[in-house]
């Protein structure tokens, strides 16, 4: 890479306008990404009601409740307002907690890593004053409570954990229910071989995913079109043949009489009802991976006109068949065209396995960049979208514990139950973010936010309601799942907390430096350049006290480095290095900036001549600039530290069991902060330090 060429700036702050076209073929693409999870939620949602003895009224009353679902919690909140409350174009959970940790100063230790640094306060826009006294009061809450602050930090790292999990339950849950209609053709086939024939194709998909999201949506998003366009004409079909009068369910007036004619019955039934929208979170999730008009245009103009026909159409087949009812999908189809519907539904249930695996995908990048993840190999798979990437380990993750469920749970109903117990809890935190976005950031009106959170919350809560009675027949799945990684992010970030407190209780001050490096100290300067790499942004590492105290030498020049990749694609050269003087004893500060698309190759001397360039250019002495120069010519060292956490016999077993076990072993099987760099290897040394926290 070369440090002279020309970068196009990344204006933070400004929202990217797509041209109409572009905009269609990404709202096209996010067929096949986004909406094959939602696409394909007609398969299971019927066959999941149990209902028995069923009228007209009834189904007229299911048919409602899943239009007024799916109008009222995607249509209205997510596309209409949740889409909104994006940061810079990212979106779920960590990307809402992102949006508003920019516009309210946390102070609890337990919150995600501050890297900001002043120099950033051009890239970026940020709050100012006005709003609401009730608005300004919840603010200045937020900023005073740790107490506040730590329950959002703990809500958002539950919802995080809830969306990882989604994304092993999705491919698990949609593969197996359109597998499973093959059965109904042949007593032959086993559940044994929907199984395995699970586990080829899940096997096979998660190995597509290093192909990136443009790839797989080319690919996929002609099997989803094909899948939405089929339905809508069997579903037109159905409805001619049967019941031409059935979308008089849209009136709501159904729902209360379904409710009053068959009571806790009805209320056992939104848990299946709920199926009907699952996926719908991948619409913000996975709204990195594309832009928000386009997932916009693709649900309103496409998938849900789409659904509500395809439900219409099976209810109207359903009203002349009700005891089909168990594999009501399967069965409304034509005879004459069952096999290639058949092939098109799985072919479309492997594709909707993709929303929710985009989407922690987006989610683990979003947790790294805030400091509350362990370090993963994080790919950009596209040069024109920032929110497209990869990451082969958290991929592999995900397929091992989807394959476990596939192979544990063999397509039974503890699978669906856990799929739905998932979805509630990660809308009932979108929801109660959003609100906080709202109020805070936005400064809406106190009456139109509690027109959003209390409808939203009482609807979502009664869901979850319904919902937590499947606990004990696998709806603890997703629970268990989230417990694993909610001990992984809250053992990395405790960790994370221990280290930055002990740093910045004991980093070095210029002074201390000076003193150290003194003429009558018995530091022995050897001749060269030494490049020291820390993570500590802000001062000077203990370990560089550790070095010299150790080692009782330093190289004639210094240069302690930092490396921060920024969100955006690449960097002006002119912006890439930020240098100062540390002391007066050939000491040097040096902040390198990359875009994630820029190319970290430092074993050439271009990197060094940049830097010493740098350098000199905020040297007044001639003398100074002689010595750096020859200094140079005598060699060059790159310098990697590494510290170790260990907990001292002062903190409880808790503590130690986290920082002595956990953590450590995290940060064993962890990728190094200057992991991706490419440094000489044989000139590259490593010192270790030990913190005793």
């Amino acid at each position: 890479m070369s440090f002279t060429r020309t970068y196009q700036p990344h204006q933070h702050g400004e929202t990217k306008e797509y041209p109409a076209m572009q905009t269609i073929l990404l709202a096209y693409q996010s067929l096949g990404v986004v909406y094959g999870d939602l696409g394909t939620s007609p398969v299971n949602v019927f066959s999941s009601t149990r209902l028995t003895n069923l009228s007209e009224e009834d189904l007229l009353g299911t048919l409602s409740l899943i239009i007024w679902t799916l109008t009222s919690l995607v249509l209205i909140k997510y596309v209409f307002i949740v889409l909104h409350a994006n940061d810079h174009g990212e979106g779920g959970t960590f990307a809402l907690y992102s949006y508003i940790c920019r516009h309210i100063n946390f102070k609890s230790k337990f919150t995600i890593q501050n890297t900001k640094l002043e120099s950033d306060s051009n890239m970026e826009f940020y709050s100012g004053g006005g709003g609401s006294p009730f608005s300004t009061r919840t603010k200045k809450f937020l900023e005073r409570s740790t107490t506040a602050q730590n329950f959002l930090t703990m809500l958002v790292f539950l919802g995080t954990c809830m969306v990882i999990g989604d994304g092993a339950l999705t491919p698990a849950t949609c593969v197996l229910s359109a597998l499973q209609g093959i059965q109904s053709r042949s007593s032959k086939i086993t559940q044994d071989h929907v199984v395995w024939l699970s586990v080829v194709l899940l096997v096979a998909l998660f190995a597509f995913q290093r192909c990136g999201t443009s790839k797989v949506s080319f690919s996929f998003s002609p099997i989803m079109l094909m899948w939405f366009a089929t339905n809508v004409s069997i579903g037109v079909y159905n409805i001619i043949t049967y019941e031409p009068s059935i979308l008089k369910a849209v009136s709501p007036h159904y729902i209360v009489k379904f409710f009053m004619r068959n009571g806790k019955t009805a209320f056992d039934l939104l848990g299946a009802v709920f199926l009907a929208i699952t996926g719908a979170e991948a619409m913000f999730a996975d709204l990195g991976h594309f832009n928000k008009r386009a997932i916009q245009w693709g649900f309103s103009f496409v998938v849900y006109p789409s659904l509500i026909l395809t439900y219409a159409g099976e209810t109207a087949y359903l009203t002349k068949n009700p005891e089909k009812i168990t594999n009501a999908y399967y069965s409304s189809i034509p005879e004459n065209v069952y096999w290639p519907m058949f092939v098109i539904s799985t072919l479309a249930a492997v594709v909707s396995s993709q929303s929710m695996i985009s989407a922690t995908f987006s989610i683990v990048k979003q947790s790294l960049s805030l400091g509350c993840f362990p370090r993963v190999n994080i790919i950009h798979t596209s040069s024109k979208h920032q929110g497209q990437v990869y990451s082969p380990e958290i991929n592999y993750i995900l397929m091992i514990l989807t394959l476990g469920l596939v192979v544990g749970f063999k397509g039974g109903v503890e699978l669906a139950n856990a799929y739905g117990v998932v979805v509630i809890w990660v809308m009932i935190i979108t929801t109660f973010l959003t609100t906080l976005v709202m109020l805070v950031i936005w400064k809406t009106n106190i009456i139109l936010v509690l027109a959003f959170f209390l409808p939203y919350m009482l609807i979502e809560g009664i869901f979850m309601t319904s919902l937590l009675k499947k606990i004990p027949q696998g709806g603890w799945v997703p629970f268990a799942i989230s417990a694993f990684f909610l001990t992984i992010m809250l053992s990395w970030s405790y960790g994370r907390i221990k280290k930055t407190t002990y740093e910045a209780e004991r980093k070095m001050s210029i002074e201390e430096l000076d003193q150290m490096l003194s003429l009558n100290s018995n530091i022995y300067r050897t001749q060269g350049i030494c490049f020291f790499f820390t993570d500590l942004v802000y001062g000077i590492p203990p370990i560089v006290r550790h070095y010299i105290q150790h080692t009782n030498s330093v190289r004639e020049i210094m240069v302690i480095v930092t490396v921060r990749i920024l969100p955006i694609k690449t960097v002006q050269p002119e912006e890439r290095f930020n240098v100062g003087k540390l002391g007066n004893k050939g000491v040097y500060r040096c902040l390198v900036q990359f875009g994630y698309k820029d190319s970290q190759n430092m074993e050439g001397d271009e990197y060094v001549d940049s830097v010493l360039t740098k350098i000199q250019e905020i040297t007044n002495s001639r003398t100074e600039k002689h010595k750096i120069q020859s200094a140079a010519e005598r060699g060059i060292v790159f310098l990697l530290g590494r510290t170790i956490l260990k907990a001292n016999k002062e903190n409880g077993t808790l503590a130690r069991l986290t920082i002595d076990y956990l953590y450590r072993f995290l940060q064993k099987n962890s990728r190094a902060a200057v992991s991706t760099l490419e440094i000489p290897p044989e000139r590259t040394l490593q010192i270790g330090m030990m913190y005793e926290i």
